[in-house]
């Protein structure tokens, strides 16, 4: 009707028009992004006898154990000026992080099945949702942080206002990773019996239970190419102010920008075939 303005906003699908406008539709599926964030942050803990207390538990007997096998028996030490035990935690927050995340990022298209097959919206959007939950998870445990740093008495160095972007980088390392598995995931359901595996066998061979230092001089660049290397020294380099190599840090730093593209470049390749395939 003349002079009428219309209120809703309408979506019309045409061919080509998806690819055109796929960075614009991110923004306006904002809303579904907030929706599947929510309710994956709702069913994360649902039907558990102790609920998010899972987040406190899990990265604190970790952290206990770790302390006891490489400090006590293998005699490692920080470092630095810190306790042990607040180097461990300060590697486990950040592994922590990327591991949840990943699980979650790499599990997320096959868990919205149903979303997939019938209706339109930039698939991106599921990936990324589900790692809102382990930021989350990362909130808690950093405020036990905070408590230990307490009982040991411990004051953070300045660099410790660095911490947000060390923070990114490990979310960019699990979404970039994230992404390609999942896509792979879609098709290969095999996947999702191999995450697991790969992140715990990466627990044991990135920097948690012990200081990057111990790995020899000549070995460190190329131990850096694990994306978390460099994460984690950071966090370590932040809160505690243990030294941080440069080098090993540009190396991680360059090994996420790559999966990050591989990631993003896979996932929308195959991303037309997802709702055959799934």
């Amino acid at each position: 009707m003349k002079g009428e303005e219309v209120a809703n906003e309408v979506l019309v699908i045409e061919a080509g028009a998806s690819e055109k406008n796929y960075w614009k539709d991110i923004w306006r599926f904002r809303e579904l992004f907030y929706i599947l964030s929510w309710r994956d942050l709702k069913v994360r803990y649902k039907q558990t006898v102790i609920g998010a207390a899972w987040s406190i538990i899990r990265p604190l007997l970790t952290t206990l154990i770790f302390t006891v096998v490489f400090n006590r028996v293998a005699k490692l030490q920080s470092p630095g000026a810190a306790p042990y035990t607040l180097l461990v935690f300060c590697g486990m927050l950040p592994w922590q992080f990327f591991s949840n995340a990943l699980s979650e990022a790499s599990n997320s298209l096959i868990g919205n099945t149903n979303l997939i097959t019938k209706v339109y919206f930039p698939r991106l959007i599921i990936p990324a949702s589900s790692i809102i939950t382990s930021l989350v998870d990362f909130a808690i445990s950093f405020g036990i942080l905070i408590v230990m740093l307490i009982y040991f008495k411990f004051l953070p160095p300045l660099q410790i206002l660095a911490l947000p972007l060390f923070l990114l980088l490990a979310l960019l390392a699990a979404f970039g990773v994230g992404l390609y598995v999942t896509a792979l995931n879609v098709k290969y359901r095999d996947f999702r019996y191999i995450i697991p595996f790969i992140v715990q066998f990466g627990l044991y061979i990135t920097p948690v239970g012990f200081s990057s230092n111990v790995i020899p001089e000549k070995w460190r660049l190329l131990y850096a190419i694990n994306p978390m290397v460099g994460v984690i020294d950071g966090f370590r380099w932040c809160i505690l102010g243990t030294p941080l190599d440069v080098r090993m840090l540009a190396v991680s730093i360059l090994v996420t920008c790559v999966f990050l593209w591989l990631g993003l470049w896979y996932f929308r390749k195959t991303e037309k075939s997802f709702a055959d395939n799934i």
